[in-house]
């Protein structure tokens, strides 16, 4: 069902059995596959290629208990030229996914979420509300990033990370006033299997092992490993950002 309020391109491309609410609108040449539910007033804009099954400017349910969700006004979902999103993803109302972002398959991007330019956001991934995700950025297979989360331009996120937002798991009602993601400086890399525990700060070009658990800040240009995680040594001159070759082209 297409409602006659939506606004679709004559150069878009249409699968079979889609949905397309009120004042959506769609640019030119995009591709839409099978099963695809557009809620209303979402924004696509020229390029992308959305894959089949795939829910666009869904609205929050918020559970009786919820501690993070906000029942307010969302601003439309908007995609941003040239826009790639694989099969059976959901993304929220209130998402700015920027220009070349791509979205792997099973990925969900809860409301409250910007993403920068020609990130990739991988299979599985969770993203939670209230999370801000630079450009250049890449987050492997089903890490998940928690609510009120920071992650600047270039930063790396290997399979199967964690990052938490409550010290107080679940208990008290002062946690509320406590909760907080991870913050990633610009060209941290973390490791696959770690953890991040609430309010963690990763520097600039710190480097967190494989199955560490981060329990302190972590300062730049440092590595850091273990349960919990300790300073190792330097990130070597050669895998700092600076002296990357795609790094020095932008």
């Amino acid at each position: 069902m297409i409602s006659e309020y939506a606004k679709i391109h004559d150069s878009v491309k249409l699968g079979h059995n889609i949905e397309i609410e009120e004042n959506v609108i769609i640019e030119e040449n995009v591709k839409i596959g099978n099963n695809v539910v557009i809620k209303k007033d979402t924004i696509i804009k020229k390029g992308c290629v959305i894959a089949d099954n795939t829910v666009l400017g869904k609205k929050p349910f918020k559970a009786s208990n919820s501690a993070v969700t906000k029942e307010k006004e969302l601003k439309p979902l908007i995609i941003g030229n040239y826009v790639t999103i694989g099969a059976n993803c959901v993304i929220y109302r209130g998402v700015n996914l920027n220009d070349f972002v791509f979205v792997g398959d099973l990925a969900s991007i809860r409301e409250d979420v910007e993403i920068g330019e020609y990130t990739i956001i991988g299979r599985g991934v969770a993203v939670e509300n209230q999370t801000k995700i630079g450009k250049k950025v890449k987050i492997e297979t089903n890490a998940y990033i928690t609510a009120l989360s920071t992650i600047e331009d270039y930063c790396f996120i290997a399979p199967e990370v964690t990052f938490t937002n409550d010290n107080f798991l679940g208990r008290t009602e002062d946690r509320k006033k406590y909760f907080k993601g991870a913050t990633l400086k610009k060209g941290a890399r973390i490791g696959a299997n770690s953890t991040l525990l609430p309010g963690i700060e990763i520097g600039e070009d710190a480097l967190v092992a494989a199955g560490s658990v981060v329990t302190k800040n972590v300062p730049s240009k440092k590595i850091v490993m273990g349960n919990p995680a300790k300073i190792y040594k330097d990130v070597p001159e050669e895998q700092l950002l600076k002296n990357q070759k795609y790094y020095k082209e932008v």
